[in-house]
This record gives structure tokens, C-alpha cells and sequence, in this order.
């Protein structure tokens, strides 16, 4: 995120690609999350995505959705961050502190559950920026919009 540019919120922009309207590109250099429309347009959202060394690319799709999901951190993350250990079993859903905020979209691939989500956040401010554990980040109010649009299946390509 530029310093000193305030997000907006999402917009409609021009965007060429021959994916099908629906895809879900993901530009992590741009911290932009573009849901193609079709006709040369895309939304395009401001999201967190991987901090260095949890980056990730390739090619998932979605497979399933939750509304106020539960958040279980993986024993990698729980060994990098001990106080995590008390939600090893899952933290619930619709609680401030939950880190997937209001909706989560679980990314698979060919292998199963990638472990990595498009999900909501409790830390908006971390919104344009390179915070997370791989998975991306994205306002509340924009993850319900992206939820809403989105059916399970839904390719996701991740640059």
C-alpha cells in the first residue's frame, strides 16, 4: 500500500484476461484481489497476502464456504506463536478476536485442502500489506460481497 493513500474500498476496473468471468486473480506484488468480470472489467480489492517466506502461487479452486468460520491454527503456526496453542482445537467463529473474520473461502487443489483461505480479518489495518501466513486477507464487508458472488468451484489463481 502507498503511504499515505487511504483505500477506498473496491472498485471496478479495466482488466484484460481470458480467464472466465467469476475467476479469482490474486496479484500479490499489487496486494490486489481481481474477481474477473468478463468484457475487459474485473472488481478489484485491496487485501493483505503471505509475509515474506509465506508467499505462495499457483492454481487452487474453491473448495467450500463458511460464514463465521472457525479458525484452528496449524501446529506449524502454534510452535511460531505459542499463545495460539489454547485454539489448537478451534477458536469459534463470530468472535472479534477470530482471525478469518466474517467469511472464509477454503482454497483446494488437486492434492485436497491447500490450508489456505480467502477469508475476512480482525486486523484491517494489515489491508495493502504483507502480514499474513500465506492465506489472504481481505476486509469484512468485501469478503461477504466476494462470498455472496463466489459458488464453490470457483477457479482461484494466485500470481
Amino acid at each position: 500500500r502507498k503511504q499515505g493513500v487511504a483505500y477506498k474500498g473496491r472498485e471496478i476496473v479495466a482488466f484484460k484476461s481470458s480467464e472466465k468471468p467469476g475467476t479469482i486473480i490474486i496479484k500479490t506484488d499489487e496486494r490486489a484481489l481481481y474477481q474477473v468480470l468478463g468484457n475487459g472489467k474485473a472488481k478489484r480489492f485491496l487485501v493483505a497476502v503471505g509475509k515474506d517466506g509465506f508467499s505462495w502461487s499457483g492454481v487452487a479452486r474453491i473448495g467450500m464456504k463458511r460464514v463465521n468460520p472457525t479458525w484452528t491454527p496449524p501446529p506449524e503456526m502454534i510452535e511460531r506463536t505459542p499463545k495460539y496453542a489454547k485454539w489448537a482445537d478451534g477458536m469459534p467463529g463470530g468472535i472479534p478476536e477470530n482471525p478469518l473474520g466474517v467469511r472464509a473461502l477454503y482454497l483446494f487443489n488437486k492434492g485436497g485442502d491447500t490450508q489456505y483461505r480467502i477469508h475476512g480479518t480482525n486486523a484491517p489495518s494489515s489491508i495493502g500489506t504483507a502480514a499474513s501466513s500465506g492465506c489472504i486477507r481481505m476486509l469484512n464487508n468485501e469478503v461477504i460481497e466476494l462470498y455472496s458472488s463466489t459458488p464453490v468451484g470457483t477457479k482461484v489463481i494466485v500470481l
